[in-house]
């Protein structure tokens, strides 16, 4: 298949699984019960940490995590004390534990009232670095700028340390890109759709090799620059959204 017929059939998939029928199977829902901005971005940005596993698993741990916040995440982070903390006691998701749970309470306490919370946080790192990788690994250093255990810190992938950042760069994806089919949120305007990575996993790195658009084997920053040079081809102003493409045609053996 040429380059040609090759993005003809990623844009018809795209179209295909960039739907609302997406939400429902996806830990995305989780955010969607909100409608304001702060708890949308709070949610996802939870949901996203614990999303790798077993995808039931991770909706589940997610909604106990939201009720966990008295289903108000914004406003428990903004006014939360410590003693509010010990209701954690007991959560986690695979190594993501309560301590983990609770330091990231503490940091994005210490984001908004340093930052104004996420979106100027990453857009002050994007602007700095003006790469969106260079300033993931920017947010990092910020994000743990409070008191926390090393083990907590490989919650927050650094691609300067050759990670994809699968996580963080869903979440980003999650806030940045405006969506015609209301998956995505597109609330966060400080950062280009073009600047996105894809969000690789093994399931999207398998699909992307057999599509002849990724070489590299390893599922790290490396391949994710590899396949961003190829995507934002496709389409320069939204790259990210053969996501959808290359994840449906994994996640249903299309391929």
């Amino acid at each position: 298949m040429n380059r040609n017929k090759l993005k003809e059939f990623l844009d018809a998939k795209v179209v295909q699984y960039n739907t609302p029928d997406f939400i429902p199977h996806d830990p995305i829902q989780i955010p969607h019960l909100f409608t304001d901005k702060k708890d949308i971005e709070i949610a996802s940005f939870l949901v996203a940490t614990i999303a790798w596993g077993n995808r039931k698993s991770i909706i589940n741990n997610a909604n106990r995590l939201m009720t966990l916040l008295d289903q108000s995440p914004a406003d428990f982070i903004r006014n939360h004390e410590e003693r509010d903390l010990d209701r954690l006691d007991g959560f986690v998701h695979r190594t993501f534990n309560s301590e983990d749970c609770k330091t990231f309470m503490r940091s994005l306490q210490h984001i908004e009232k340093k930052y104004d919370g996420l979106e100027h946080a990453f857009a002050k790192a994007y602007q700095e670095k003006s790469n969106l990788q260079e300033a993931i690994s920017q947010f990092k250093t910020s994000f743990f700028e409070v008191d926390h255990l090393p083990r907590t810190q490989k919650h927050v992938s650094d691609p300067m340390k050759n990670s994809s950042a699968k996580r963080i760069n869903m979440f980003l994806r999650w806030m940045v890109r405006k969506d015609n089919a209301g998956v995505d949120f597109g609330i966060w305007n400080s950062i280009p759709m073009s600047a996105l990575s894809l969000p690789l996993d093994v399931h999207t790195g398998n699909v992307a090799r057999k599509l002849k658009l990724l070489q590299r084997q390893q599922n790290d920053a490396k391949a994710v620059a590899e396949l961003d040079k190829v995507l934002r081809k496709f389409d320069p102003k939204d790259p990210i959204k053969y996501d959808f493409a290359l994840f449906g045609l994994g996640a249903f053996k299309e391929l």
